[in-house]
């Protein structure tokens, strides 16, 4: 997928921009708050319908301003064009395609694939759970659309559960609530599980050209419940203690998964380098398996990435993708210098006004 027009207005810095990058490697140049991160998320925001910045939906929004929206005119691999557009009023979102308003942003996302590597992706490694639940649930989607229906069904169970948790309903009212999310969480977990597997060997080639000190790589999942047991019998077993906590501690809600290294013991022992490094094998691992699952590479954003990984590392990064046939953003404070390894593909100069081509 290539975009081959983005614009946003009321995005952060900019009350308007346009860019139109190239189908390949695109450097983003520009110092610091001229708004090169924030034209990667505006590519990202259409792809999952949040940023990967901290902050709410509305954080993005310029100040004084009442609303942001974001357009994009994007190719896919059969060179059909879309034309997508999103906008944030208020609380809520209203979204285009070709013209056209859609009932929810799952068309965007389906239509504008963005994978993202920068500052904040560290967490994939070391920070809470939601986050590599976000990363599995986004690539499952990309396989199983039907994922999605899936995950709204079993959020509209959850609640109803934690209402009867707090209700201090009879045992009685939980059990066709406790039934319906066993069934929707095995097909949730299958889809998971399905996923994580596929995408181990990508992994594990990855790891072996950017971390090989780490040694071999597996993925350790955990579905969220006892698995030798099936979630209602769980779930009944722990409604007590459930009333008492107000919430649902078991369930697909509740998955976890992680990269186990033979060459350490746990993650918490990776250097800061190491878990940079060991979240762009994951970048990496996705893209790559993205493109052999859907057919096509999904857009690419690198941000900073100099200052993200040393010298080498960005060195064999940049070698990689000059080897694809895909579309990347990178940003960086510097011009890249042409005799560099790191020279592949075009420049653009950032202002706070204006995306302009180099050279």
């Amino acid at each position: 997928m290539n975009i081959e027009l983005l614009r946003a207005t009321n995005l952060r810095c900019f009350e308007r921009i346009s860019f139109a990058p190239g189908p390949g490697i695109n450097w983003l140049i520009g110092p610091n708050g001229a708004g090169k991160t924030t034209l990667l998320e505006a590519a990202y925001i259409l792809s999952h319908g949040r940023s990967f910045r901290a902050g709410g939906r509305s954080a993005p929004r310029r100040h004084g301003a009442s609303e942001y929206l974001i357009h994009a005119e994007v190719v896919r691999k059969d060179r059909a064009k879309s034309k997508l557009g999103l906008a944030r009023l208020d609380d809520r979102w209203v979204a285009r395609e070709n013209g056209e308003s859609l009932p929810n942003l799952a068309p965007l996302f389906a239509a504008c694939p963005v994978v993202y590597f920068g500052p904040e992706s560290q967490a994939l490694l070391l920070g809470p759970a939601e986050e590599r639940r976000g990363f599995m649930d986004w690539s499952v989607f990309h396989v199983e659309h039907t994922s999605l229906a899936l995950w709204k069904a079993w959020r509209r169970a959850l609640r109803q559960r934690n209402a009867l948790l707090r209700q201090n309903a009879s045992d009685a009212d939980f059990v066709p609530w406790e039934r319906d999310l066993e069934r929707l969480a095995e097909r949730i977990h299958v889809m998971r599980k399905r996923c994580l597997t596929e995408l181990e060997p990508y992994l594990a080639t990855e790891a072996a050209g950017l971390v090989p000190e780490l040694g071999a790589v597996r993925i350790d999942y955990r579905p969220g419940w006892d698995g030798r047991a099936g979630l209602s019998e769980q779930l009944a077993a722990t409604r007590d203690r459930d009333r008492e906590q107000g919430f649902t501690r078991h369930g697909a809600h509740r998955a976890d998964w992680a990269l186990v290294f033979e060459g350490i013991a746990q993650r918490e022992h990776l250097s800061r380098g190491q878990a940079k490094a060991a979240a762009l094998v994951c970048t990496l691992a996705l893209t790559r398996w993205f493109k052999d699952s859907a057919g096509e590479y999904p857009m690419l954003c690198l941000d900073d990435l100099g200052s993200e990984l040393d010298s080498n590392h960005s060195a064999l990064v940049v070698d990689w993708l000059a080897g694809k046939p895909l579309q990347c953003w990178l940003t960086s404070t510097h011009e890249v210098d042409p005799g560099s390894s790191n020279s592949h593909g075009r420049m653009f100069h950032v202002k706070q006004t204006s995306c302009e081509l180099i050279g």
